[in-house]
């Protein structure tokens, strides 16, 4: 049995369907334990008959009394909006940090023989001019949400040397697809525009960034969750990189929309200007991505457009904010 923790989120709620609907297991073998918080959605799993426990990764009971019914456990819960850390950095800590230390623990004490795979973020190693970052380059994170993440990585990793937990850390550039919540940059921009608002776009939009199609990472991960090395780190990245005012203007283009409704707005604090990946250690492993970044915006423009009844209640006001770093949260 696949314990999948955040398994109601973005990218854990994908992974699920890819488990099922790729029949690489059955509804009955996969556990999602998710704490509904903001980002979880009953919805995202609509149709797909796993078991769902509503609880905190950070609940040690909990954690120890499912763990122990496992054989691997995939952690994608987590806090991940940077904006959102910013203001309130003490969730980041709790969730990302807490939470990862409580699911090591419950392995150590309940479950030692049980896989973990950790879902980390390329976040961790910072920006970079030139190049690309290797599994094994420092760490040097920029926010409070990838500080709280480069914590996270340094405890399965310790626990892996200190007490032989078979550990993997996965580092993926930025998702993007379906069941993403509204307030990250690209359901954002196919919301706004839909209803021709102006598009915010922080400083000059020349931040650079690698985009990979979820279903792309979720194909990664269970790579490394079948045929991974133990205690090994894998860095995935589609090699597709854009500039969020690229990405903004392709999916306008899509959409038939103008490019006036471009607006740029006061930059977040501490924005990394570039993140890049080399992913050639996992291609090693027989992965590659299979969505180009055309292909896949395209299918996710449509996915919302087709799908208004879900992200609706979920778009308010706030969540569209130009500057939600500048919010209390």
């Amino acid at each position: 049995m696949i314990l999948v923790t955040g398994g109601l989120g973005f990218i854990g709620s994908n992974f699920v369907r890819y488990l099922i609907e790729g029949k690489k297991y059955e509804a009955s073998e996969i556990l999602v334990v998710d704490a509904y918080k903001y980002g979880s959605n009953e919805e995202n799993l609509e149709g797909i008959d796993c078991m769902i426990i509503k609880g905190d990764i950070s609940d040690y009971i909990l954690m120890s009394d499912v763990i122990k019914k496992v054989e691997k456990v995939v952690n994608f819960a987590a806090e991940t909006h940077v904006d959102r850390s910013i203001s309130n950095p003490k969730a980041f800590l709790e969730s990302n940090i807490i939470g990862t230390f409580t699911i090591l623990e419950a392995i150590r004490k309940k479950n030692p023989e049980a896989k973990l795979i950790h879902i980390s973020t390329d976040e961790v190693y910072g920006d970079i001019a030139k190049g690309s970052f290797k599994e094994d380059d420092r760490l040097n994170p920029s926010s409070p949400y990838s500080a709280s993440k480069a914590s996270a990585d340094m405890f399965v990793l310790a626990y892996a040397r200190t007490y032989g937990i078979n550990t993997a850390i996965i580092r993926c550039t930025n998702n993007y697809g379906p069941y993403q919540f509204p307030e990250k940059l690209i359901p954002k921009t196919i919301i706004r525009a839909k209803s021709s608002l102006k598009i915010p776009i922080y400083g000059t939009g020349r931040n650079m960034r690698d985009w990979l199609f979820v279903k792309d990472n979720c194909e990664a991960i269970f790579v490394v969750m079948e045929k991974g090395e133990k205690n090994h780190i894998y860095n995935v990245s589609s090699g597709e990189e854009k500039t969020n005012l690229e990405v903004v203007k392709t999916i306008l283009d899509i959409m038939k929309k103008d490019e006036s409704l471009i607006e740029f707005v006061e930059d977040r604090p501490g924005h990394d200007r570039r993140y890049s990946l080399d992913s050639s250690k996992i291609r090693g492993l027989g992965w590659r991505p299979k969505y180009s970044f055309r292909e896949g915006i395209k299918e996710t423009v449509r996915w919302y457009l087709n799908n208004e009844d879900w992200w609706k209640p979920l778009a308010t006001e706030k969540i569209l904010h130009p500057t939600p770093w500048k919010l209390k949260w």
